[in-house]
């Protein structure tokens, strides 16, 4: 934590500093309302202490600018026992909370504390409304993934930019969390963001935010991720699709460690981690001049590759048993186990889609399966084609579907609509008929 401290009395200044110094917190100290300014401009703090009354700029002066400017910083006024209304003015005009002199050392660390942390929870909750949060540990001990774990050991506690490369559907943005975890932001926020997801004129207001009235539709000002993120972690997910626009500024950003709000007339620290992804091919797109070379080598300082699961099938049996007790977690079912035969099946594949794929496989088992053990028979995965045989017509599937839904159909109207007796006669569980019930909209 890093606070500044704003009075005009030195020996105060420098009591509150050993104090703080005492707690384990890091503080700046400012003599009045325009030293402090040079300081915000420059640097990021997790709290402010301000005196009220001060030569040049006062307190409630300092705040008003503060807030106007668009900083968030929680403020603790303290004030003399005489400027109690003025205090109260200032709490309206921006401030958190006050404390009177003379006051009680224990009670100002409280405070101070307190609003660092009401801030923190506040921002994690728009971060959580604002983000996909998909919570997961690393799983396997197949030799790349030892390589990766080691790896991650030795970064973790750097503020290296890290470039994580793989697939679609292996687990980058796991990685990507597993590192933050594993760092000293670790109490901080994980704050991921889909570049690709995000509709290009929209991903600048959502990266750095905007002011009110900055563009049409612009009705209030809004936190970027950069800041929402503070000094924890900003991971930015598929990379490769940022447009060059964007990525100018990206660029200027990391290495200025400020952006500026749209709309906005001044520059704002920031501090959090920038940890990146891709499924593309960088290299190439910096060949094709469709990605800058010099954001390339900025983000890749360290990278991470992620293997496919089709090169460490080892891992097979540990990710399915993670799986399921992330699906028993979520919906209260199971536990569910594999078969040895269903575990040899899905082996056998070669999960194009990777982990992604696996969950989806896995999902529908436990929908198929009687009880909560998922045999071979309720492993669904698509047939794969040997090599130069070409992929069936588009049109086959959607035959194949119809077929089954009129069957299905057919089934219930000769028992008269009773689903057990349905699901006898097609030699599937009544739980399976349920599902293609809901797959194919039958009522």
């Amino acid at each position: 934590m890093k606070i500044l401290i704003v009075d005009d009395e030195e020996n105060i200044r420098q009591s509150i500093q050993r104090l703080f110094a005492l707690e384990g917190l890091d503080s700046v100290t400012a003599a009045d309302g325009q030293a402090a300014q040079g300081y915000l401009t420059s640097d990021s703090f997790d709290a402010l202490v301000v005196d009220l009354k001060m030569p040049r700029m006062n307190g409630q002066e300092l705040i008003e600018w503060m807030r106007a400017e668009g900083l968030r910083t929680p403020v603790l006024m303290i004030s003399a026992f005489g400027e109690i209304d003025d205090a109260v003015r200032a709490l309206k005009t921006g401030a958190d909370d006050y404390l009177i002199k003379p006051f009680n050392p224990t009670e100002l660390i409280h405070r101070v504390r307190s609003l660092i942390s009401a801030r923190k929870s506040e921002d994690l909750l728009e971060t959580v409304a604002r983000t996909a949060r998909t919570k997961g540990r690393l799983v396997g001990l197949s030799a790349p993934m030892r390589n990766i774990q080691a790896l991650i050991d030795k970064v973790a506690p750097t503020s290296t930019m890290v470039l994580i490369t793989g697939e679609s559907g292996t687990g980058k943005e796991v990685v990507a969390r597993e590192i933050h975890l594993r760092s000293p932001r670790c109490q901080e926020p994980f704050v991921p963001v889909n570049i690709g997801g995000v509709h290009a004129e929209l991903m600048e207001s959502e990266l750095f935010g905007h002011e009110r009235g900055s563009f049409t539709g612009a009705e209030a000002r809004k936190i970027g991720l950069f800041e929402l993120a503070g000094r924890g972690t900003l991971f930015l997910d598929e990379i490769g699709e940022m447009p060059l626009g964007l990525q100018v500024k990206l660029l200027r950003v990391l290495q200025d460690r400020k952006i500026r709000r749209l709309g906005g007339n001044r520059d704002i620290p920031i501090d959090a981690r920038i940890i990146s992804a891709t499924n593309r091919d960088l290299e190439a797109l910096v060949a094709s001049g469709s990605f800058r070379e010099d954001l390339y080598y900025r983000l890749n300082v360290v990278r991470i590759v992620v293997p496919p699961l089709r090169d460490r099938k080892e891992d097979l049996g540990a990710l399915t048993e993670a799986i399921l007790e992330k699906f028993r977690n979520r919906s209260g079912g199971g536990p569910w186990t594999v078969s040895e035969q269903a575990l040899n099946l899905l082996s056998q594949y070669s999960f194009p889609g990777n982990i992604r794929e696996l969950e989806n496989i896995l999902e529908r088992g436990t929908i198929y399966c009687e009880g909560n053990r998922i045999e071979a028979k309720d492993i669904d995965v698509p047939k794969q084609r040997a090599p130069g045989v070409p992929a069936p017509s588009s049109e086959a599937p959607l035959i194949l579907d119809t077929v089954e839904a009129q069957t299905i159909v057919a089934a219930l109207k000769a028992v008269g609509g009773n689903r057990t007796k349905a699901a006898v006669t097609l030699g599937i569980s009544r739980r399976t008929l349920l599902y293609k019930l809901k797959r194919y909209g039958i009522h």
